[in-house]
């Protein structure tokens, strides 16, 4: 999921992974077994309701008509997730009041699976299913809305008939005040009425209906639009230079594959001051985002809009073969959310630097934040991370695959670049593979990946690099990768007070234990995994900045004992926790002023999006 990128909480403290806001349903295998098929079905219509008399009620009310034949039970399903946010959601349990009727008759209908309804046509020629949604989620896979606005998701109310495909086309109009606006990646067909040819489509442009700010430019001979909720949040100098930034942005990230393959582009923005961080999630010709109104003005809103954007190339079209067609029903597990998100958020930061967004110093400071969070967590290899991040791992590494993976699209870049003399780059790679895989209608293959990285590296084997770093645990080799970009790692070990646990949160915003380190202040104290933390000392334990404060606090306490609250089970138990130090390794990358020409020319081109043959230059 682009949703929220890990590293920005070692960069920006109040940046929160999505795992701290909304934990849900871990994913299933697949529902209740589905033997049947649907009746075929036609001229599929959706009509989604949103107003002033279903905002209070904090629901959209939806209605599907199609045209059957004959009394063959018709089976209608709902998603249980959206791509890119690679958790299970299960939305068929904010359905409410569901019905159906046939040529104006009630239907005959149950229940075939928890998120399938079997419909009993009864020899009706047109029948349609009516329910309402609970829009009261602010995920942005989800559906939520305010007294003048919703947004929602196609997966989250659009069914679709169960074994017959995706490949139907259908249209959708929106019900909702006179006054009211209505914005959506969608092509449009009449007043608030759109259409896609086929499901894939159909789900992956989400909506914003009601009273928010809208403007457009042409950005790259494209427009591009963004829709701001509240009214009058993003406006004024910020609106103007996020706008700037955007015009910058797109055309470094273009470049990369000389590909254009949108009509128009929308940014979706929801501010709201109960959102702890940043969060947004990508579709294909559009993205959503959800911020704390704090982040206006601040390079994580540029940088996160950047990440949504590149996924215009990277996994909105070039996409595992593991994810090609998306399933909707079931998880769909893959070792390469590295790449579909960890070398997207890589080129996040390129794009903010040869976009002249940031400066090179600014790119450095990115990088080395996510090279700290990585060493701070728990070794994981980055297949390994891909995979789990389905079932929300406890440990500090499931999102991991997020830094890691820009790290080892860096790292990649480097070696291919030194590899090549500077005459190849990613940029190659992307390149080949989006051509080679998307263009050709098909997803990528580890083939495909490790083929092109050694293509342009001149037939240099990556099997060791894949092995070690990649499929294996091992720390990553900055001591001889760094120079060849003329970078270095400055290493200092640091003691000072630590109290020895990781930490998640949960739905309603407690902070959960996740682990303790043997031996540490915690562990002596008697804190435990699955303790939800209520408070150190006298110190606020949900302030994002709480590390920190802790070990200035307490920097000249050590050996001090201090009291420690915790809820384990229905029980608040008082602990008593001594102060120790612990030993921190901090890193900070720098510049080598020693680096050789070849080094100087790679670095230069890393950040420009130049080789010296010329290629992939801007």
């Amino acid at each position: 999921m682009s949703a929220v990128r890990a590293s920005l909480v070692a960069l920006l403290p109040f940046v929160l992974s999505t795992a701290a806001i909304a934990q849900r349903t871990p994913a299933r295998a697949t529902s209740t077994a589905v033997s049947e098929t649907s009746a075929a079905i036609a001229d599929i219509r959706y009509e989604i309701t949103f107003d002033r008399q279903t905002a209070p009620r904090r629901e959209l009310h939806v209605a599907m008509s199609f045209t059957t034949s004959g009394r063959e039970a018709v089976l209608l399903s709902l998603p249980a997730w959206t791509p890119g946010a690679y958790e299970i959601s299960n939305y068929a349990r904010s359905v409410r009041a569901f019905g159906a009727t046939g040529d104006g008759k009630d239907l005959v209908w149950d229940k075939l699976d928890y998120d399938t309804w079997r419909v009993r046509p009864g020899g009706a020629k047109r029948v349609t299913v009516s329910f309402d949604f609970a829009a009261d989620t602010l995920d942005n896979a989800m559906a939520w809305s305010r007294p003048d606005f919703a947004f929602f998701n196609g997966t989250n109310i659009l069914l679709y008939p169960e074994g017959r495909g995706t490949d139907f086309s259908a249209s959708i109009s929106v019900r909702t005040e006179a006054d009211w606006q209505v914005v959506t990646g969608m092509s449009t067909t009449g007043p608030r009425t759109y259409s896609a040819n086929n499901y894939h489509d159909l789900v992956d442009m989400p909506f914003f209906v009601g009273q928010f700010d809208l403007d457009s430019t042409r950005v790259a001979d494209r427009w591009t639009r963004l829709a701001s909720y509240p009214r009058g949040m993003l406006s004024g100098e910020p609106r103007t230079e996020f706008w700037g930034q955007v015009e910058k942005a797109i055309p470094a990230m273009i470049a990369v594959t000389g590909d254009v393959p949108y009509e128009h582009y929308t940014i979706l923005t929801v501010f709201d001051s109960s959102f702890g961080g940043g969060s947004a999630l990508e579709h294909q010709n559009s993205h959503m985002g959800i911020y704390t109104p704090y982040i206006i003005g601040n390079p994580v809103l540029p940088s996160i809009t950047a990440h949504e954007i590149f996924h215009l190339w990277n996994v909105k079209r070039m996409r595992p073969a593991d994810m090609v067609p998306y399933r909707y029903d079931r998880p769909e597990p893959t070792t390469w959310l590295w790449v579909s998100e960890g070398i997207t958020d890589y080129y996040a930061d390129l794009a903010l630097v040869r976009g002249g967004i940031v400066d090179s110093s600014g790119f450095v400071g990115l990088t080395n934040g996510k090279i700290q969070e990585v060493d701070a967590a728990p070794p994981v290899a980055l297949e390994d991370a891909s995979l789990s991040t389905w079932i929300h791992p406890t440990d500090g590494t499931g999102y991991l695959y997020y830094p890691k993976g820009s790290l080892a699209g860096f790292m990649l870049d480097v070696m291919i670049r030194d590899a090549s003399d500077n005459r190849k780059s990613l940029d190659d790679v992307i390149r080949t593979v989006y051509n080679g895989t998307y263009k050709a209608g098909r997803g990528f293959t580890a083939k495909d990946w490790w083929d092109a990285i050694s293509a342009a590296a001149g037939g240099k084997s990556f099997a060791d690099v894949n092995a070690r770093y990649i499929d294996g645990r091992e720390p990553f080799p900055w001591p001889t990768v760094l120079p060849l970009a003329g970078l270095r790692l400055k290493t200092d070990s640091i003691r000072e007070p630590r109290v020895g646990i990781f930490t998640t949160g949960d739905s309603v915003g407690n902070i959960v234990i996740a682990s303790v380190e043997p031996g540490s202040a915690a562990a002596l104290a008697g804190i435990r995994p699955g303790d939800v933390l209520l408070e150190i000392g006298d110190m606020a334990v949900t302030d994002p900045g709480f590390g920190v404060r802790y070990r200035s606090r307490f920097a000249n306490a050590l050996g001090q004992s201090i009291p420690v609250k915790v809820r384990r089970g229905n029980e608040v138990l008082s602990l008593a926790m001594t102060i120790q130090a612990a030993l921190r390794v901090e890193t900070q990358l720098m510049w080598d002023v020693g680096a050789s020409p070849k080094a100087v020319r790679i670095r230069h081109g890393i950040m420009t999006g130049t080789t010296d043959s010329g290629l992939g230059s801007r």
